[in-house]
């Protein structure tokens, strides 16, 4: 059915489909769209609406508008004074052109009624009816905004053609999807194409719901932020405390210009936005900070100055602070040199063995100084805990980094000259093995990324120049000794301990106690006499005590005296120390069968013993006193089981089984281990039982075998240098170990006698003037004594 015959106006629609039983507001305002409406006005308000195929494009003819749209009628209109006008129409029925003019300005066109085609059955029109009002309940869910007047009308229609209409109307789809549902005849049709634009619409709107939420949590998020800082800040005011936003531009500046890599910047970053977010009464707020200040403060990119390695001022800053020890100067110069032709301060590790006091640590602050580095020190000794090294994890109150990195924090630069001091006294303990953590810090391949647990970020610590310094490799695991160089500093000679004291610690040690060379001298048979009779050391710790002690009891007879300079003598010494502590001589002229004097090595350099044997009514047992080591009870063994074999030669009475031996090293509340006391102790029991003393100006060293091999130690100059200042006069050694001499300056080895020796034979031709046949050549044995039974026979 039409409701109107005859040509009507056409009002184009640029951005709507109108559709039947639906009431929209509209503003006229092209000409030829005024001139349509006025002649609608002028008739019976009837007016045709069709959209344009191009909201973009003007409307010259038919052409350039759908041919389906709706018949509408004009319920009112206002004029506007600029001569356009609103108007509010109502929707009738959807129609199709049949016919078009041109009339008066605008078109007029004959249409005819487009009604819905087939039937639908009572059932599939309420399954379309509930789906749609299901559908379009989704989707207000999904809008903004009150909603409630929009659901109750959608439940008070009944008619699915209107429900249909009125969905596709305001429904937020796309204007072609529009027109496509108005041209649609059949009412299935029409209502399942809606159904699956308004699908579309609600997984659109619910990724336009999920976003619109994010935005408004992050912005409820940043405005609560907001009111909170401007909260704090107030309390801050309020408590006096006005350096918080002021600690955290002082924090934001600082990392921006620390040079941190990509990492620890991102880490600081985020500590910082925590700071800013945080109470500063809380103690989270304190770990945050000390940990901010700890990153800040690191020597990220700040190296020291790049300057050319001038080896002959290190040559001559090392011999200026150091007298001797030419091996080991011309070592470290021969490891500054791979430094300067490698264009670069990064080398091997460093480590100093010798006993206390000869100038390891020392050394360190040379090389720093001849390096223009800073010079950082950290003491292992006693750290058994892996934290020491690592750093605390940041988890509880008391968290602190480790050693390593607060070190390179103080030094300022991240090259310095980095001496680890006695690492050979590092313990286990409960809380891990330290030597184990060393290890990522001496490896050259691992140290460019080392991980603190409390700095929680790799630092680079491939640039600075470690030095360690140890007594002795027994206390150093393999695998961190793998990765260090060894050089070995022995103990001093006399003479070189007389210049030392001479030209570095007597004008020290009168500087430390207010006293010029004006005011107190020292002769040098005084020096001498301290040096022999009052130390014994294989360095200079304990000298520097005593010189110590001569200024402090000189320095109330300056202020009393009448006349300077006052002269140290050797007849004051005894009135400074009292007596003699040690002879010069420690070897006394005779020793009885028995005693042999042997040398050993300690961790605080070399030393002579005594090695005592007796013999008494047995079962042919071998006593053993001194608290010896398992090796050397090991080698006194060996050396009775060869005089066994061996000495029945020269004397076929000797029964060894109706005797007991007992062998004694003195000093037996310290420790000895070592296969070196196994000549001595061979020497020690064939000279109780032949009955021949042993030179006691004589000292030996060295290995035995079973099969009566002498075999080379180490250790031999520390050894030789402490026979010297014993006052022994010969020595013998291992053949093998002739070559070690050239370490020992030249004149403690004019002093001395030496006797190089390869099989136990020749040791006891040496100490006891026995000639014993070799184990090669062919021996005859003495007949086992007679019986009683056979004597009577």
């Amino acid at each position: 059915m039409s409701y109107v015959s005859g040509f009507v106006p056409v009002i184009p629609l640029k951005n709507s489909v109108l559709f039947p039983d639906i009431s929209m507001p509209l503003r006229i305002g092209r000409e030829k769209s005024i001139s349509a409406l006025q002649k609608a006005l002028r008739d019976n308000h009837w007016v045709v609406l069709l959209t344009q195929k191009d909201p973009n494009a003007p409307v010259n003819g038919i052409e350039d508008l759908y041919q389906i749209g709706t018949l509408a009628k004009v319920e009112s209109f206002r004029a506007d004074e600029d001569g356009s006008y609103n108007i509010f129409v109502k929707a009738h029925q959807r129609v199709r052109v049949v016919q078009n003019q041109e009339a008066e300005g605008h078109l007029e066109v004959q249409t005819e009624s487009l009604e819905d085609s087939g039937r639908l059955d009572k059932k599939t029109e309420e399954a379309l009816l509930a789906s749609l009002r299901q559908l379009s309940d989704d989707l207000l869910d999904l809008l903004p905004g009150n909603t409630r007047q929009i659901r109750e009308m959608i439940a008070e229609i009944e008619d699915l053609s209107t429900l249909v209409n009125m969905c596709a109307a305001y429904a937020d789809i796309g204007l072609q999807d529009k027109q496509e549902v108005l041209e649609i005849t059949s009412l299935k049709d029409r209502a399942l194409k809606l159904l699956d634009r308004l699908q579309e619409l609600k997984e659109r709107l619910k990724i336009q719901r999920g976003i619109r939420d994010k935005l408004q949590e992050s912005f409820q998020q940043n405005q609560k932020e907001s009111i909170l800082r401007e909260q704090m800040r107030v309390i801050r005011e309020e408590l006096g405390d006005n350096d918080g936003e002021d600690l955290f531009t002082k924090f934001k500046e600082k990392i921006e210009k620390s040079g941190m890599p990509t990492e620890a910047l991102e880490l600081a970053r985020n500590q910082l936005k925590r700071l800013e977010t945080s109470n500063s009464a809380s103690p989270e707020y304190q770990m945050i900070r000390t940990h901010l200040e700890l990153l800040t403060s690191l020597p990220w990119d700040q190296s020291s100055a790049q300057q050319e390695i001038d080896l002959e001022a290190a040559e001559k800053i090392l011999n200026e602070d150091h007298y001797g020890l030419d091996k080991i100067k011309k070592r470290i110069l021969q490891h500054l040199a791979v430094m300067k032709l490698r264009k670069t301060h990064q080398g091997s590790i460093l480590l100093f063995i010798g006993p206390p006091g000869v100038g390891k640590t020392s050394l360190g602050k040379s090389i720093a100084r001849a390096l223009g580095k800073k010079y950082v020190r950290v003491a292992l000794g006693g750290v058994r805990d892996d934290a020491e090294i690592r750093g605390h994890r940041r988890t509880y109150i008391g968290a602190l980094p480790g050693r390593i990195i607060s070190a390179i924090k103080k030094a300022g630069e991240n090259d310095p000259v980095f001496i680890l001091d006695e690492i050979d006294k590092l313990t286990r303990g409960f809380g891990g093995d330290p030597a184990s953590a060393m290890l990522e810090v001496l490896d050259p391949e691992q140290n460019n990324s080392f991980q603190d647990h409390y700095l929680d970020t790799p630092f680079d610590l491939s640039k600075v120049f470690f030095i360690a310094t140890a007594n002795s490799l027994e206390g150093i695991p393999l695998p961190l000794l793998d990765r260090m160089e060894v050089i070995d500093l022995s103990g001093y000679t006399i003479d070189e301990k007389r210049q030392i004291a001479r030209n570095h610690l007597w004008p020290k040690q009168l500087a430390e106690h207010g006293l010029d060379e004006a005011q107190l001298r020292i002769t040098d048979e005084a020096l001498t006499k301290l040096l022999t009779h009052y130390t014994r050391e294989a360095g200079v710790r304990d000298l520097q005590r005593k010189i110590a002690t001569v200024c402090k009891h000189m320095s109330l007879k300056i202020i009393k005296a009448a006349s300077l300079p006052l002269l140290v003598e050797e007849k004051d010494l005894e009135d400074i120390f009292g007596a003699e502590r040690f002879s010069a001589d420690m070897i006394g002229s005779l020793l009885p069968p028995g005693v042999v004097t042997g040398l050993a090595w300690t961790p605080v350099g070399g030393d002579i013993l005594f090695i005592e044997a007796a013999q008494m009514p047995g079962q042919g047992q071998l006593l053993l006193t001194g608290q010896l080591g398992e090796v050397m009870q090991e080698s006194a063994k060996i050396a009775l089981s060869l005089l066994k074999s061996r000495l029945p030669i020269l004397n076929p009475l000797l029964d060894f089984s109706k005797k007991d031996i007992h062998v004694h090293v003195p000093a037996g509340a310290i420790p000895k281990d070592g296969p070196s006391a196994g000549v001595t102790m061979l020497t020690s029991i064939a000279s109780l039982l032949l009955n021949k003393p042993v030179d006691p100006k004589l000292a030996m060293t060295g290995e035995i075998s079973l099969r009566g091999s002498v075999l080379p130690v180490g250790g031999i100059k520390e050894k030789v240098i402490a026979a010297h200042r014993a006052g022994v006069q010969e020595i013998l050694l291992c053949r093998r170990n002739e070559k070690d001499l050239r370490e020992i300056p030249e004149d403690i080895r004019k002093d001395l006698r030496f006797h190089f020796v390869e099989d136990v034979n020749d040791v006891l031709k040496i100490t006891l003037g026995v000639d014993l046949p070799r184990w090669d050549q062919p021996q005859q044995l003495p007949p086992p004594p007679l019986s009683s039974t056979d004597a009577g026979t």
